[in-house]
């Protein structure tokens, strides 16, 4: 982690500096990879095509792993070569859990040769047929004309396979909302899943708040959840046409959780733990037109940088602004993004051809960075911003998801409920493993550092019943009758084979991002990793007696209150006022008897049931 991403939590009030001007302008440019070859295919092209980039000569050439692949035709294939294109397809659709791209006209080097209409029209019959015969549906997201020393006019094709994997009930995305107060954040989510546009005094928006003071104020203080469905063929499946969440469900087989975070200065705890503990893939950043980057605006951009959350950019209220003003706003962003704290690539979306580019260059490459312009009130380019979530592909492949499945159930806690007539339930991600109705689980641990026993009655996925949950999923299980008292976020439910590991004393390598004076020891702060939250006191700087902005050392903690439940390389951010730091944990000191009071280290046979 580049220590100099700290310019943009100690930067709060400086104009911002460095490269100026001139992004890449929707058009993407070519995909990594791309540039040999460029100006020998240009001359075969025999014109540039009025300068759009993203119509290149050339892809990258195909990858062997990856949802991506290149097809130069499929026009009436025998038998054998038909079954091997559905055993292909499974394996795209596979290695992209449950999504596929597919380029027709392309050649496997990434030469874009493309096709006649004739040709074209056959090779999409037999793409559907093979699609039919493995259970998917198949979207054309656009096509492209091609000169390739041809006078026929000639096609290349995009197509969007999707499948939901057999153990899944949908595809499932967790964005997390970021942004300053008054930037359009939940009225922007509100409008996506409600399905009706805000009537400019924040009307969508209301369904979203969760307290009465979020009613009365306008501002966001807790965490909420809101869904947005997509179906097979792409469709927007919201409340619109679906009176309930289940329905929203049952009708999509892709759906994006937005989990919608504090702006406000005074609710930032509230924002950095859903950034640690709810672990979305992806981060969006709500920035007003006419406002551009103010209050936490920044700071909530190295947040995303700090923890390594991709993130995309929304400029809001367009409609507020005259074209002149949004566009400063833009180049304000833009000059941001092209520090060296931040070296990211930003590509203004402006059609649906560039909404399709972003979302496969954006989860390519770490470094570059969509920017949507829109209006919640008009509708402007919020159909753009639909495409670009419908074709966003998960960061995991499904080699890294059967991994995490062969493990130990783990499963965070977040969230802690009473709920009449089904008693205790708790909300939260499911780590590692698999959770079964019925099963027996383990939690804790207690301020005394023991586990106790307990059963998951019942599982819900985004308000609709679920079986079983795999590593990654987001859910709530109901505990039955278990004393919620005995419960605190910040705990684990895991499997009774684990030996968890809890401590009260740990060390991490961390970098000070900013600090007004001295880091010494002695400092407390409040330490974020994963789900726990908690103040603890500087012990140790190795090697140094202080820390300046910028710094990097070995620092050893102590929680103030109870031990905690950690794991060594897991990522940790502290803050105290203005002050924060990030890094990763290296080294814990296992609670042993001494400070327990049992006879030997805590492990599976200390465990109270």
């Amino acid at each position: 982690m580049d220590s100099r991403v700290s310019e943009l939590f100690g930067g709060c009030c400086r104009p911002a500096t460095g490269g100026a001007g001139g992004a890449l302008r929707g058009r993407g440019g070519p995909a990594p990879g791309s540039g040999g070859g460029g100006s020998k295919a240009k001359k075969k092209n025999g014109r540039s095509r009025g300068g759009k980039a993203n119509n290149p000569p050339y892809l990258p050439p195909e990858a062997e792993d990856g949802n991506i692949e290149y097809k130069l035709k499929l026009v009436n294939p025998s038998q054998y070569r038909f079954e091997h294109l559905v055993t292909q397809m499974k394996w795209r659709l596979q290695e992209g859990r449950g999504e596929a791209v597919y380029q027709i006209g392309v050649e496997d080097n990434g030469l874009l040769v493309g096709l006649s209409e004739e040709e074209m029209r056959a090779s999409l019959k037999t793409l559907r047929r093979m699609a039919e015969k493995v259970g998917a549906d198949i979207t054309v997201l656009r096509e492209r004309e091609v000169d390739y020393d041809s006078d026929v006019p000639r096609k290349i094709t995009e197509v969007l396979v999707r499948k939901v994997p057999d153990n899944q009930q949908f595809l499932d995305l967790r964005v997390a909302v970021l942004g300053n107060v008054d930037s359009g954040k939940s009225t922007l989510l509100g409008v996506l899943t409600q399905g009706e546009l805000d009537n400019g005094r924040g009307r969508a928006r209301l369904n979203l708040f969760r307290h009465l003071h979020e009613i009365q104020s306008g501002r966001t203080s807790s965490i909420s959840f809101e869904i947005l469905g997509f179906n097979s063929k792409g469709e927007v499946v919201n409340y619109s046409d679906s009176r309930t969440a289940e329905e929203i469900c049952e009708s999509s087989s892709k759906m994006i959780t937005f989990i919608d975070l504090a702006g406000h200065h005074k609710y930032l705890k509230t924002t950095i733990f859903g950034l640690t503990s709810y672990c979305p893939d992806f981060a969006m950043l709500v920035v007003s037109a006419n406002t551009g980057i103010a209050g936490t605006t920044r700071e909530h951009l190295g947040l995303a940088m700090a923890l390594k959350v991709p993130f995309f950019i929304v400029i809001s209220k367009v409609d507020l602004c005259s074209k002149a003003t949004v566009e400063r706003t833009v180049k304000q962003l833009e000059r941001i993004l092209k520090q060296p704290g931040c070296n990211k690539l930003p590509l203004l979306v402006n059609s649906d051809d560039d909404a399709v580019t972003a979302a496969q260059q954006f989860a390519q490459s770490p470094n570059i960075t969509p920017i949507f312009t829109l209006s919640s009130v008009s509708g402007e380019n919020l159909d753009l911003l639909k495409v670009f979530l419908n074709i966003l592909p998960p960061l995991t492949n499904s080699k890294e998801q059967e991994e995490l499945m062969q493990q130990l159930t783990e499963f965070q806690v977040d969230e802690i409920y009473t709920v009449p007539e089904v008693g205790t339930v708790v909300g939260g991600t499911l780590s590692s493993g698999i959770c079964r109705e019925g099963e027996n689980l383990v939690v804790g641990p207690t301020d005394d550092g023991k586990f106790l026993r307990l059963k998951v009655c019942s599982i819900q996925r985004n308000r609709s019943a679920c079986r079983v949950l795999r590593a990654g999923q987001a859910a709530t299980l109901a505990l039955g009758p278990f004393d919620r008292s005995l419960l605190r976020k910040g705990m684990v439910m895991v499997s009774p084979e684990m030996n968890p590991t809890i401590c009260s004393v740990f060390e991490a390598e961390i970098v000070l991002l900013f600090h007004a004076t001295t880091f010494r020891k002695g400092f407390q702060v409040t330490v974020h990793v994963g789900n726990v939250r908690q103040t603890a006191i500087v012990e140790k700087i190795h090697g140094k007696d202080k820390l300046r902005t910028g710094e990097k050392a070995v620092v050893r903690f102590r929680f103030i209150k109870h031990p905690e439940y950690l794991k060594i390389g897991a990522k940790l951010l502290f803050r105290e006022g203005v002050t924060k730091g990030i890094g990763h944990v290296t080294d814990l000191q296992a609670i042993t008897t001494k400070e327990n009071g049992l006879e030997e280290s805590l492990g599976p046979a200390q465990l109270s049931f």
